[in-house]
């Protein structure tokens, strides 16, 4: 088992700590990248107990210095990157016109911004070497925005267009170097707990809820086989990707009519600045998921059979997204966030 060194930022909870504790159990070593100091000591001990070997580096993906950092000092003790995982994000909920400029400029700048951060951190070692892959977390919402998420869809529908230009390069330049997207379905991650709101109820993703193993089994497959340009995760994204563009116009006034109770539970919403300026588990660590275990799935029949070749079984995903969009648009909807 070859053990690769691997970097994963937004480490510290959610589908990054899954996806960290997923590589360790093969061995690699894993740089943890995060705020929270809690999170990423609870994230160090699940590495260990899995088989890896973590590192510990609290970072701040917003700030290009922090990063370099944090991958100069993954290099000085495990060696060269394999594998960088870009999954780190902060965000605030509500109306675009109740979001503060300085909450707009925080999101955008730890999920967009972090993102071509660690890209840069990651490729500046990679391609000398002509080896290694650079993983972006996305989501469905980086296709389709939805109400509420304004600042959130945005930084998605950055990073997409970026990752597409920087495979470009790299495509014209031959390198080796592979970069590759995971696009996700709504999944049951502290975020939903911690994120800052202007709403009165507490946010909620819609279902199918998906647990953060599920993605983060994404997450590794991609970093496997990174020569697919993207991957698709849970039904309800194929089926959001597939309405938006066959049609959009449809889907703007469905989510209009529904995307703002669907999103929101009937509990009044915490208050306070989230995890905008400051982490939310620097005190203590929240695990790896949210609130939403009793209706969260542990499995994704679409992701199990785009794990495999054969024809028959991608067309089988291929029909479960059409099903699911023709349920989507006659029912509840398919899911809008991460």
């Amino acid at each position: 088992m070859k053990r690769d060194v691997v970097v994963v930022t937004g480490a510290s909870a959610g589908v990054g700590r899954a996806t960290a504790r997923l590589f360790a159990s093969r061995g690699a070593k894993v740089a943890l990248l995060a705020r929270g100091r809690a999170g990423l000591e609870g994230a160090a001990q699940e590495v260990r107990a899995a088989g890896g070997e973590p590192l510990v580096l609290a970072t701040d993906v917003a700030d290009p210095e922090q990063v370099e950092d944090a991958a100069r000092r993954t290099e000085e003790v495990f060696g060269a990157v394999d594998v960088w995982v870009n999954n780190a994000f902060t965000s605030a909920f509500g109306r675009f016109l109740d979001l503060p400029p300085e909450e707009y400029r925080r999101a955008t700048s730890a999920t967009y911004l972090g993102c071509v951060n660690g890209t840069r951190a990651a490729l500046r070692r990679m391609v000398p070497r002509d080896h290694g892959t650079v993983v972006q977390v996305g989501s469905a919402l980086a296709y389709r925005g939805i109400p509420l998420q304004s600042a959130y869809c945005g930084a998605k529908h950055a990073i997409q267009g970026f990752t597409e230009s920087v495979r470009c390069e790299l495509l014209h330049d031959h390198s080796a170097v592979r970069i590759t997207m995971v696009q996700l379905p709504a999944v049951n991650t502290p975020q939903f707990g911690w994120l800052r709101t202007h709403m009165p109820r507490h946010a909620q993703p819609v279902p199918p809820i998906y647990q953060p193993e599920v993605a983060a089994r994404a997450v590794v497959r991609a970093a496997d086989r990174p020569g697919r340009r993207e991957y698709w995760v849970g039904g309800s994204t194929v089926a959001t990707l597939l309405a938006n563009a066959v049609v959009p116009g449809l889907l703007d006034r469905y989510l209009a009519r529904t995307g703002f109770d669907s999103q929101q539970t009937e509990e009044p919403a915490p208050r306070g600045p989230g995890n905008l300026t400051a982490p939310a588990d620097s005190a203590r660590d929240v695990g790896t998921h949210g609130s939403f275990d009793d209706r969260a799935h542990a499995h994704s029949a679409q992701l199990w059979a785009s794990r495999h070749e054969q024809a028959a079984l991608t067309a089988a995903g291929t029909a479960a997204g059409l099903v699911g969009l023709g349920w989507m648009l006659r029912h509840k909807g398919a899911s809008w966030a991460r």
